[in-house]
């Protein structure tokens, strides 16, 4: 079925073919879940934890005895828009085993029924819109009371946790702690890419998740295991590629996963059978995805504020700042001053064109980051 399918994937998952290694991440994460425990998973962004997260609820004995949920929930500003996510996902998630499932569903969580039907042939369908979660508090208390009573056992995933955080509901981590310390048929992934955030919800003995789960941190993948990977999917398919030009791409985007994929799906477009794929076409591919970028980051460019906007371009330039309000820093870009240095700061990261890990401050998309030091 996907012989002919490019085998380096950049969303999703379609099956341990095309995932590489982290066998011993997945050992722990299929272990702590089985065991009833919950995790909280930190990585930088891209570095794969979706992919890591489906390739261990694709686990045959997972997929057997649990039921699983993957809710990213990175685009929700409040609990309606969370309840509203949660909700869809554990309905499409269930359709695969049928009516019977849905309607375990449905005959518990009563606040959604208007918005659930069945054809003629038993096949459930949803029409749920945001408008239809009237009261999200008790919708969510619905949601927990249907995973308590589920006839399997349910795993979790909440990705983007520290979005919780943002919500204009001040109890939100406290309402979710306390609807999962209670729930004794699942466990749950907490994921996040904002380090210091979802952290700090975890160690802080002040917040109510405090201790409450096993922290993991997510690394690089073995560059060793990702070159025998990457080549053996050229080799699969009658293509080559150096040892060396897979080392350079590891090293130059410090393996971080996602863009090890798109580059290597690129050279793997881009090189005919019986091939050999070198080091020097790594430019080319690095250039042929910025271009197809290129419209993109100018409109982006041109919407942002003029101190942003500058801001920015520094960052680009300077490529990682551990003290962006310095003198030397704002002088030697002429920004205005520190502390519209430090307004700008606020707008990019919320915006998650900049990001923060430890003391360092860089830009989020290595691609912009270079079409942005070539061009300004």
């Amino acid at each position: 079925m996907f012989e002919k399918m490019n085998p380096f994937i950049l969303n999703g998952y379609i099956s341990d073919e095309y995932f590489c290694d982290r066998a011993q991440e997945s050992k722990k994460i299929t272990e702590e879940l089985t065991s009833g425990n919950n995790i909280a998973l930190l990585s930088t962004r891209r570095m794969g934890k979706t992919g890591l997260i489906l390739h261990c609820f694709n686990n045959k004995d997972i997929k057997k005895y649990y039921y699983t949920f993957f809710v990213d929930i990175y685009p929700t500003k409040s609990l309606r828009d969370f309840v509203f996510i949660f909700s869809k996902v554990i309905f499409e998630q269930l359709k695969p085993f049928g009516k019977k499932a849905i309607e375990e569903f449905w005959t518990v969580v009563k606040s959604l029924q208007t918005g659930i039907s069945f054809d003629i042939s038993g096949n459930p369908n949803i029409y749920l819109g945001l408008g239809d979660i009237q009261y999200p508090e008790n919708t969510l208390d619905e949601i927990f009371r249907y995973i308590s009573k589920s006839s399997k056992p349910c795993l979790i995933a909440i990705d983007e946790f520290q979005q919780i955080a943002n919500y204009p509901e001040k109890n939100m981590e406290a309402l979710l702690r306390s609807h999962i310390q209670q729930n004794k048929n699942a466990s749950f992934i907490f994921a996040g890419s904002r380090r210091h955030s979802i952290s700090n919800m975890f160690l802080n003995a002040a917040r109510p998740f405090y201790q409450s789960v096993s922290m993991m941190h997510l690394g690089s993948i073995d560059k060793n295991e990702y070159i025998r990977f990457a080549q053996k999917h050229f080799a699969d398919r009658k293509k080559s590629i150096t040892e060396n030009t897979i080392s350079k791409i590891y090293d130059d985007f410090e393996g971080i996963t996602w863009y090890m994929q798109k580059i290597l799906h690129t050279l793997f477009a881009m090189t005919s059978e019986n091939e050999i794929c070198d080091i020097e076409n790594i430019s080319y591919a690095v250039d042929y995805i910025i271009q197809s970028n290129a419209f993109s980051y100018s409109e982006m460019l041109f919407r942002l504020p003029e101190k942003q906007k500058e801001l920015l371009i520094a960052t680009a330039k300077e490529g990682k700042v551990k003290n962006i309000t310095s003198s030397n820093f704002v002088g030697k870009y002429r920004l205005k001053s520190a502390s519209s240095v430090q307004a700008a700061l606020k707008g990019l990261l919320d915006k998650d064109f900049l990001t923060q890990e430890k003391d360092e401050i860089f830009l989020y998309d290595r691609f912009l980051q270079k079409w942005l030091k070539d061009n300004y």
